[in-house]
């Protein structure tokens, strides 16, 4: 989740430009080295394979600082004895060990370097262990421009989270911060005054009281998790719980909210299994039952973080009151817990590898909230929402960022991709083998990091089309494909323009008010009616563009 209307990306990328048929230009950039090390699978990353991580960790908010450590397993893939673990400025790691022995290391900008003194032989799992503290970089406009949110609840107390999608966790804890690699489970342990509680990820197995007037809270994932996803939230909750009866049997719900919201909270918390019901009509099974599913009061906005989603809406439905798409649909669910909550299958269960590939998280779980209205409203609701959030589009750059470089594409990854997956709805013009194409995709790449290609070559071949074309159309090119027309008397003349090559969508179109479907190219073709033609429309589910040249 990183950018909704009215909201500004961070590009880590300076004069990204477009050639003539609106195709990416990589030759006007500035990426530094740092870029390079944050966003690549360095050879100091390729070699070892993460398996779990323990994040033990104490937040003190007096000096907004965490101190901690956290015990990395791996397997050994290749030979190699130079580790690359990533902590951003100005975070400082204070000691790596393993097997109790100091281990040397140097610092290169956010990315440190470990000389590890024992070989590392191939197939065996081993054990690292990194100290570490300092005061991690305070939100600015959380999520987008995201850290640690230190706040004060209406009492004041604390209220503290953190995000940082496309920033990187090692913002504030360090890991291996690429999202090639998940690691395979958790345990992360939070130490806060007592008079305070931490939520995170996965499940709470004990909370302990000490004597210096803390309490430490420990929780298990007992599933894949990538780093972003990981979270802590600290605050003066309350809590209350129900279960939702789901495909896979039982699924516990849990939710945290600051205690005078209590009363709102299980009002508006409603939405929760109405969403549940739909995305697992569409996507399949919720994919981490063994964690739960939680959804966590915040001082910002909200965060897709893995069976802890992040809420902080108002308790209103609509986007903090608002309506994205213009419809009057958008008010009809809170946005937030539909959005936020349709990344648990796309960004959690199916995960990019790289953020120039994030339209695989933003695309797919825009278009969610189409199929939740659908679900509860009709057919027409969804696509009427779906179309409303067009107005949005800038068409501005490709939605495909650059690779490994940790540079995410355009801000169109959201409603422009939305409306590319609708418009490939209306191709497959069949309800049925739409759903099971989107069940597919969470079942065929379940717990899985994947690629762009992944994605299209999997569509391809469930659909049946060569979708190539349309990719480069939507994914890596500016321009909105348009439809020029003219007609005389019973011949209707079309073709397609501002399209890429190879573009040959087929379209459907009103004329007359008869439904015709029409295989245009980029060359002219004829369609003898056997009525005078006097008006011609597109269907207006697919995201193109008309011109009589009449």
């Amino acid at each position: 989740m990183k950018n909704y209307f009215g909201c500004i990306f961070i590009f880590l990328l300076a004069g990204l430009t477009t050639n003539a048929q609106g195709l990416l230009n990589t030759s006007e950039t500035n990426f530094t080295h740092q870029d390079t090390l944050r966003g690549s699978i360095t050879k100091e990353r390729a070699w070892w394979d993460l398996k779990y991580y323990h994040l033990d960790i104490k937040v003190n908010s007096t000096e907004k600082t965490i101190t901690g450590s956290n015990t990395i397993s791996y397997t050994v893939l290749s030979e190699n004895n130079k580790m690359q673990i990533d902590l951003q400025e100005p975070m400082q790691i204070y000691k790596v060990t393993q097997n109790g022995k100091e281990q040397k290391f140097v610092r290169n900008g956010n990315a440190f370097f470990i000389e590890l003194s024992t070989f590392q032989k191939v197939g065996e799992t081993k054990e690292i262990v990194i100290s570490f503290g300092g005061k991690p970089k305070e939100a600015v406009k959380p999520p987008w421009d995201g850290g640690i949110t230190w706040k004060k609840d209406k009492n004041g107390k604390d209220f503290i989270a953190s995000s940082c999608q496309g920033l990187g966790a090692s913002v504030w804890w360090p890991n291996k911060d690429h999202m090639y690699d998940e690691v395979e489970g958790m345990t992360i342990s939070v130490n806060v005054p007592k008079n305070l509680t931490d939520v995170s990820n996965g499940r709470l197995i004990n909370a302990k009281e000490l004597k210096d007037g803390t309490k430490t809270y420990t929780w298990i994932v007992k599933n894949p998790i990538n780093n972003y996803g990981v979270n802590i939230n600290i605050g003066d909750y309350t809590t209350f719980s129900e279960k939702y009866k789901g495909e896979k049997g039982d699924l516990d719900c849990i939710y945290y909210v600051l205690k005078e919201n209590l009363v709102k909270a299980k009002k508006q918390f409603k939405d929760v299994p109405k969403m549940l019901k739909v995305f697992e009509h569409w996507f399949g099974p919720y994919p981490f039952y063994e964690d739960s599913y939680k959804l966590v009061e915040v001082p910002y906005l909200g965060m897709e973080h893995q069976s802890c989603v992040t809420y902080g809406n108002g308790y209103t439905n609509g986007y903090l009151g608002s309506d994205l798409s213009g419809t009057g649909w958008g008010l009809k669910f809170d946005f937030i817990i539909v959005h936020e909550s349709g990344h648990e299958w796309f960004a959690n269960n199916i995960t990019y590898k790289d953020i120039a590939d994030m339209w695989i998280h933003e695309s797919f779980t825009c278009y969610s909230e189409s199929l939740f209205l659908e679900y509860y409203y009709g057919k027409d609701a969804g696509a009427e929402y779906v179309r409303g959030i067009r107005k949005n589009i800038e068409n501005d750059k490709p939605i495909i960022g650059h690779y490994n470089v940790n540079s995410e594409g355009s801000g169109d990854m959201y409603y422009k991709g939305s409306n590319m997956l609708h418009t490939l709805r209306q191709l497959v013009n069949d309800d049925v083998k739409w759903r099971n194409i989107l069940r597919g995709l969470n079942s065929t790449f379940y717990h899985q990091t994947v690629t762009t290609k992944q994605i299209e070559d999997y569509l391809s071949q469930q659909t049946g089309m060569d979708l190539n074309p349309f990719f480069n159309q939507y994914l890596r090119d500016t321009r909105i494909p348009t439809l020029e027309y003219t007609f005389k008397e019973n011949i209707l003349k079309y073709r397609w323009i501002n399209s890429v090559s190879g573009f040959e969508m087929p379209v459907k179109v009103i004329i007359n008010g008869t439904e015709v479907s029409l295989n245009p190219t980029s060359d002219w073709t004829d369609l003898d009616s056997p009525f005078k033609i006097e008006k011609v429309e597109v269907d207006k589910n697919f995201y193109v563009l008309s011109k009589n040249i009449d």
